[in-house]
């Protein structure tokens, strides 16, 4: 009898832990889709084998309000956000004025499960000091668990020079670092930025250099994929990793980014997730989708104030309803969307302000009717209030995911 009762508390013991959810984001600086296909990658194969492999995009909608530069901070922040850059507003490297109201996913897992631990291991600084924000008022003064960065001013240890050669060791010891760490302390969420091939792609171009550097970054992603495979095999954990680049490079010779073209624009996602959805392998997921995606992977309950300032949608698990489009005509509200389920409703809420972008506060938001989603339209009378409006920001939300729209009119 006691033995069965301490095979029945070992059984138990093993379930909770297999419940147990990690996620490891990864970002590999400025690989083109096209370059990563075209060289040989058999660890990331291996893990899109187990998930799905993706091309996706950058650059928010192009000619639009949420058009974003396709420059490196740019792009982390709208992973990190889930909002392109008239959101966060991150334009450029030298990140000077980070709106913190769109808050990261750090600063979320922080604030709605502050128990879970964090770490981040980078060869850029800046990406805890100033877009996670560590320490900062305006962040509530984030604290991370794991950190591993700050190689890059270390130059007595690793001295500078022109082929970059030691931002590719430092990728070696940022790597070295997470897997360790991973192994052996697992935190809840992770972050790991490599830059090794950004700078190759700067001095090389679309070269054999440029796939040599992305073969090392390959073998790199197996190490992390061998870390959170020891946790998921000895700890009966559940890991999520999603690995993507923060933009593409130009057509001519894939020295720069920053522009709007298709090269430029077009990134990639590999994920070992065996929950991706029809939205991952119909449509072009965007590196706003990461968020969203590891957010439903770690049960994190996002409260509706955040969730309807999202510009991203879940690659995992069910979703109602993509791409919404609104404009009005006259009096009218017209809208669209691309219903993913064939039965469901969508509620439409509206509203003139932008509270949140101010003071990180709610928005009042008029409640405008509920809609068949299977018809992926509706038009809706105005009031007078928003007829003259020169600024709207409509929520579409389904049973399983929401979308929104800015209006602005000049």
């Amino acid at each position: 009898m006691k033995l069965q009762l301490l095979l029945l508390l070992f059984l138990v013991t093993f379930s909770v832990k297999a419940q147990k959810k990690k996620a490891l984001m990864v970002i590999v600086d400025g690989i083109p889709a096209d370059l990563l296909e075209s060289t040989a990658t058999p660890n990331i194969d291996q893990i899109s084998a187990i998930g799905g492999y993706s091309r996706a995009y950058v650059g928010g909608e192009r000619g639009t309000y949420s058009q974003t530069p396709t420059i490196s901070a740019v792009s982390y922040n709208s992973m990190l956000t889930g909002t392109w850059v008239n959101k966060h507003n991150v334009w450029n490297n030298s990140i000077t004025a980070p709106n913190y109201h769109y808050p990261t996913i750090f600063y979320l897992i922080r604030k709605l499960r502050p128990e879970k631990k964090l770490g981040i291991f980078s060869t850029w600084t800046d990406n805890r000091t100033k877009l996670l924000g560590e320490n900062l008022p305006e962040t509530n003064y984030l604290k991370l668990d794991y950190k591993v960065d700050g190689f890059e001013l270390d130059k007595q240890t690793f001295p500078h020079d022109d082929q970059s050669d030691y931002i590719n060791k430092i990728d070696e010891e940022v790597v070295k670092n997470a897997v360790h760490i991973l192994k052996a302390e697992a935190p809840d969420l992770s972050w790991v930025y490599l830059q090794y091939t950004d700078d190759i792609g700067h001095k090389q171009g679309d070269s054999e250099k440029m796939k040599e550097a992305i073969q090392k970054m390959d073998r790199q992603m197996g190490d992390l994929f061998q870390a959170i495979r020891f946790r998921e095999q000895y700890m009966g954990e559940d890991w999520l990793m999603i690995i993507v680049t923060d933009h593409g490079r130009d057509f001519v010779r894939g020295l720069n980014h920053g522009g709007q073209s298709f090269r430029e624009r077009m990134s990639w996602v590999a994920t070992n997730s065996k929950q991706l959805n029809a939205y991952f392998d119909v449509y072009t997921p965007g590196i706003v989708d990461v968020l969203p995606t590891v957010a439903r992977h770690l049960d994190l309950d996002i409260p509706k104030s955040y969730t309807y300032e999202l510009d991203g949608i879940p690659m995992i698990g069910q979703v109602s309803l993509a791409e919404p489009r609104a404009i009005k005509v006259r009096d009218k509200l017209r809208l669209e969307w691309t219903p993913l389920e064939k039965e469901g409703k969508v509620k439409i809420y509206i509203t003139s302000e932008n509270n949140f972008e101010k003071t990180g506060q709610s928005d009042p938001y008029e409640y405008l009717g509920e809609f068949e989603l299977s018809k992926g339209k509706a038009e809706i009378l105005l009031s007078e209030k928003y007829q003259d409006s020169k600024f709207l920001k409509i929520v579409l939300e389904g049973e399983k995911n929401v979308v929104n729209r800015w209006i602005i009119r000049e």
